[in-house]
Order: structure tokens, then sequence, then C-alpha cells
């Protein structure tokens, strides 16, 4: 978390950076204080001993074991960015150079989730509570849904992704969530499915998460811009970077065949199997678990349209948009060799998952059975869920290919009058013809507008026009504003202290010190 905070604040010379990393250092102090009570608290019930084994066997109440695990999973939380912990990585990563953004959301991120796994499935593996579930997976709804919602909003591309990470940590939970509800139900081999598509949706997102990151960073070092309104037209500019994150931009939307789709898959699959359980709420839960899954993947799909097309087609909206070309060839091989990762995990995903279920058998006993073929992937039965990703690629490129064909044919035998479109006499087509981003994204913030602080205004100045539009996050204002300024009045009465007298804090130092003696005198 230090070394992190120091990597954010690269460029410590604007003061907005320096504001942002300290925001990340406090939330990952604040998490990192609430990761160790937690593993006190597996301390205290072995003994005093602080090894694996003998905090697995520890041996807890209820209450204790409930209070360990809500502290984890709020420590681990917080660093993951789970909502309503998800404040810093808006900030963080727009300031942070963007092969760190790659690293915080590519491998940061999933070393919090490899500590609530290893806590929750290893050192609290022999405890399962129902509450424990369905917290986080109506938590990692929460995450998914809002975080794609915020993230539709954005203008700011690396804010943008940013959010995403929000999203996809929350898909991430949901299948963890479910993972633990059919522990409970004593389903091992369903949770054993859920646990292997969080998995592997931990390593999918940090393959096609880097190479969105990487691909952002190109895009702002050649046009010098982060707003998604001054851009426009680099696919012309940029064709090798446009390719790589069109293939990010699918794998990330969770479409066939690349690799975003088998592990949102997986948890499909897992929540489709909710039919098992015997209690009717929890089954109601998961339902609607899986509608607002399927929302959100959707969502996904129409946000990163609008980035795709904004960014990349129509005409560009600025002069630095039209000196941009590719970056040298090490940044390109970077974000081509991750496209084909992205390709490759979502054609053969049996191999990779074959390598998850050694994980799944030593934290729950059990593993997938039918994953072991090269081109089927088999979590359940062949009869009601099986998956082909070779013949999904062939069928995706026989019609591309026939739809190709059949173009050159028409316009092979139609014989077509090019006319220019009627410009309702005005002059050519321009760029500032073509959709913005607030205009394709206004549909869609007109039916969620409860889910931000909209700020939208029209003023008229003399024969000027201006449109204003400002979309604040919920959770900022209303819950992290006032903790800043109750923080900043608490901090100015303690500045008080700070004399600049030495022997007051000799003094000081004095009084620290008898009552610790006194304390440790009262334990003996």
């Amino acid at each position: 978390s230090v070394s992190s905070y120091f990597l954010v604040a690269y460029h410590h010379e604007h003061a907005i950076n320096c504001r942002a990393a300290l925001l990340y250092l406090l939330m990952a102090q604040a998490s990192s204080v609430l990761i160790l009570f937690s593993f006190s608290i597996l301390i205290k019930f072995s003994n005093d001993e602080m090894s694996f084994i003998a905090l697995h066997t520890a041996e807890l109440s209820p209450l204790w074991a409930n209070l360990a695990f809500f502290l984890a999973f709020l420590g681990f939380g917080m660093k993951t960015g789970i909502v309503p912990l998800h404040v810093w990585l808006p900030q963080a990563h727009p300031v942070a150079p963007s092969h760190i953004s790659a690293l915080m959301s590519g491998v940061m991120l999933k070393i919090a989730v490899y500590g609530f796994i290893r806590f929750t499935f290893s050192l609290l593996g022999n405890i399962y509570y129902w509450q424990w579930g369905i917290v986080v997976l109506v938590v990692g709804v929460i995450s998914a849904l809002l975080g794609v919602l915020y993230a539709l909003m954005q203008h700011n591309l690396k804010r943008l992704l940013a959010y995403h990470s929000v999203e996809n940590i929350g898909i991430i939970f949901i299948g963890l969530g479910l993972s633990l509800i059919f522990m409970k139900a004593g389903s091992p081999l369903l949770a054993s499915l859920g646990l292997v598509g969080a998995l592997y949706h931990c390593l999918n997102h940090a393959i096609f998460k880097s190479l969105l990151f990487l691909g952002a960073g190109a895009v702002l070092q050649q046009s010098r811009e982060h707003d998604l309104e001054r851009m426009g037209g680099l696919i012309k500019r940029m064709p090798y970077t446009a390719w790589f994150f069109l293939i990010g931009c699918i794998s990330i939307a969770a479409l066939p065949p690349f690799n975003g789709f088998v592990s949102e898959w997986l948890i499909f699959q897992t929540a489709f199997q909710s039919i098992i359980l015997k209690n009717e709420i929890i089954r109601i839960l998961i339902s609607v678990a899986s509608a607002l899954l399927a929302l959100t993947a959707a969502l996904a799909a129409a946000c990163f349209v609008k980035v795709y097309g904004v960014i990349f087609l129509g005409q560009e909206r600025t002069y630095n948009m039209s000196q941009a070309r590719d970056p040298l060839f090490g940044m390109c091989f970077s974000m081509g060799f991750l496209a084909i990762l992205c390709l490759f995990l979502g054609i053969f995903p049996t191999t990779i998952i074959s390598l998850l279920n050694t994980i799944s058998f030593q934290l729950i006993g059990t593993q997938l059975p039918n994953t072991y073929n090269v081109f089927w992937l088999i979590p359940i039965t062949a009869k009601i869920s099986s998956y082909n990703a070779i013949f999904v690629l062939i069928g995706i490129l026989i019609i591309g290919l026939f739809s190709y064909l059949l173009m050159c044919i028409c316009f092979r035998q139609t014989k077509f009058n090019i006319i220019k479109p009627w410009d309702c006499g005005f002059g050519g087509i321009n760029s500032s013809m073509q959709y913005s981003a607030t205009a394709f994204a206004m549909p869609l913030r007109r039916i969620f507008k409860f889910t931000w602080s909209i700020n939208e205004k029209i003023e008229k100045i003399g024969s000027n026009i201006n449109y204003l539009l400002q979309i604040n996050d919920w959770i900022w204002q209303y819950i992290y504003m006032p903790i800043e300024y109750l923080s900043l009045i608490v901090a100015k009465k303690f500045s008080k202290l700070q004399s600049g007298n030495v022997r007051i804090y000799l003094a000081y130092e004095l009084v620290t010190l008898i009552l610790l003696l006194w304390v440790v005198t009262l334990c003996w």
C-alpha cells in the first residue's frame, strides 16, 4: 500500500494528484487495520498461534466468527473497491500513469481478492453461515450494477475504466457469494463452480483491463486529451491501437469468443442451479441477482460501444486528434500480446480451468469433473450446460464471411449513385454534428436518474447558449464529504497541541510512557 501510494503520486506537482494519492493511502491503511483485527480474533482463539493450520482449526463462537468474517470482508473489500468503499478507485486511476493503473487494476485488486478467499474459504473453512454468502452476493450485485452505471456517465477515459473495475470486482464477488451459499447448502460441486468462475474472472479481468489501460495510455499520450468529448476519428490515425482496444472492449463486454464471456457464463451457470435450494427467499434472491447481472452485462456493452465509437470512429474533434499516431513498437507489442491472451483464454478455457480446479479441491474438497476436454466446457452436465468456443468462433467467422460476400455481390449487381447527405443548408458535415458521449448516454441517464446527483443547467448569455451537466456520486457526496469535513475540524483542534516547544513535546512523551506502564501493570 505504501509503495503504490508513491506510484499514484508520481505526478506530485499537481495538488489534485497528491489529494487522490492521500485518499488512497488513508483507505489502504484503514483496510489494513480491519484485516489485522480480523486476524487477531483468529489468533486469540488459536491459543496465540499464528500458523495457518492453527488458525484453520480455531473454534470460534458464532458471534466471534461473524465478527472476524465481516472485519475481513470490509478490510479486503476496501482494498478491492466494492461499493460503498470504492471512492479511492475513480480518484487514484485518473492521476496515476497508465501502466501503473494497469498494475493496480490487474494485480493489486486481485491480491485483496486472494486475501479474502484465503481468509474465508481456508482459515474459516470449517465454519459457514448463510448470511456470509448472502451479504457477499448482495454487495457484489450492488457493486457491479452501480459500477457500470457510474462508468456510463464518465467522460474521463481512465475514470470510466476505474468504475468498470468496481463493476468487475462486483462480478467476482457474485461468484464468491454463490459459492458460499452452495457450500452451506451442502452442494460442494456447485460451490466449486462458483469459485472457479470467480477465479477465472479474476484472471480475465487482469488481462483485458490491463489491455484497456495500456490502450488508454497510448491514446492519452498521442492525443494529449483525457475528455471523451474532445476525441474522435483515431481509427484512421492509430489503427493498431484501435484494433487492440476493440478486442479489450469486446472482452470486458462479455461477448464470445473472448475470455470475458466464459467466466461470466460460468457464474451464470452457478446461479441457474439455485433451483436445488430449499429456501425460497434465497432462490428468489439469486434469481434477482442473475437478472441484475444480465442487466450489468448489457450496460457494460452499451458503455463500451460509446467509448469505442466516440474515441475511434467519426471525425476528429480537435487538432490533437489529427496529429495522433500509433505508439512505438514496444507499446503496440504489449497490447497485441494481451489481445492474443484474451482470444486464447476465450477459445481454450478448459486449459486454465483445469488448473483452477486444483485450487477448488484444496479449499472446498471437490472440483469440477467434466472440464478436461480441450474443446467442450461442461461444468455440470452436457445436457443442460455446455459451451464449445471453437464452434462459436467458426460460426462467427462463417457469418462474417457470408455477410461480406453478400455485400460484395449486391454492390456489383446494383449501380449506386453516391450522393452526399442533405446538410440542411448549413454546409459540409463536421464533427459537431456527430454523437457525443453525453448525448449517447442521455437515455440511460434519464432512466437511471435516481442513481446519481445530477446538476443540469442551460444558460442563455446573449445569443450564446451554454449547457452545463455535472454528475456526482451520491456515496461520495453524502458519506465521504461529511467525513472529510469532520476530519478537518478535528485536525484543526488537535493542531493546537503542536506548540513548537520541545519541553511540551517531552512532557507528552512522559505522560504517554506513564500511561503505557500503568496499562501493562494492570494487564500483568
